[in-house]
């Protein structure tokens, strides 16, 4: 009992990354739909308008979310050296961080979907987290273009519906392994093969610690 009433001598920043962290936590329990703003006060020991204070609505809360899954997603991003791999391993990489994020960090992910399926039927959402999706699809893209410009991708490749795929996959990939181990493996290997040049001998195994 003694931990939540630590909270309510947190810094500013620090309180809306718990703020963040709860919230978080509750859309991979009980999905988006069940998210209350009392339960988020309750979870880190701060009261109702000290939460409004912070959040003031629901636009501030989702955007307070894209931001911290923006920021984590980024941290990753930032951690693999990228500057001397080819586009083969650029996608690989790509995808093995996907991988290690849903093995090790499985919430992060159940909650970008909760925030996409909600983004389909509610506007604020949307405007919020589409730059962040944007991101990821136009990161992919650009990595199909430097492929199929360098000869290791298909020529006859489209790099925006190729990007589609791999996202598409790798989302789907995750709903069915949720709360049991998988091997991506195999899924990583057909994803390079269909937008790779047949018969290219050249490496694409790039695995992150």
């Amino acid at each position: 009992m003694n931990e939540p009433c630590k909270q309510h001598y947190v810094a500013g920043d620090d309180r809306r990354t718990a703020i963040a962290a709860a919230t978080r936590t509750l859309i991979a329990e009980h999905g988006f739909e069940g998210l209350r703003m009392r339960e988020i006060a309750e979870r880190i020991g701060i009261n109702i308008a000290t939460l409004h204070y912070h959040v003031p609505s629901k636009a501030a809360l989702v955007e307070l979310l894209a931001q911290s899954l923006r920021d984590e997603f980024m941290a990753q991003h930032a951690a693999n050296p990228r500057d001397a791999l080819s586009p083969r391993q650029l996608l690989a990489l790509e995808i093995d961080e996907f991988e290690q994020t849903v093995l090790t960090n499985p919430g992060l992910h159940i909650v970008y979907r909760e925030l996409m399926n909600r983004a389909a039927r509610d506007e604020t959402v949307r405007t919020i987290i589409s730059p962040l999706s944007q991101f990821w699809h136009n990161q992919i893209t650009r990595i199909l273009e430097a492929g199929r410009a360098d000869g290791s991708f298909r020529a006859d490749l489209d790099p925006q519906a190729g990007a589609s795929i791999v996202i598409g996959s790798l989302i789907q990939y995750s709903r069915e392994c949720h709360n049991k181990e998988v091997d991506f493996a195999p899924l990583r290997a057909e994803l390079l093969r269909c937008v790779s040049t047949p018969g290219d001998p050249r490496p694409d195994e790039r695995k992150t610690a």
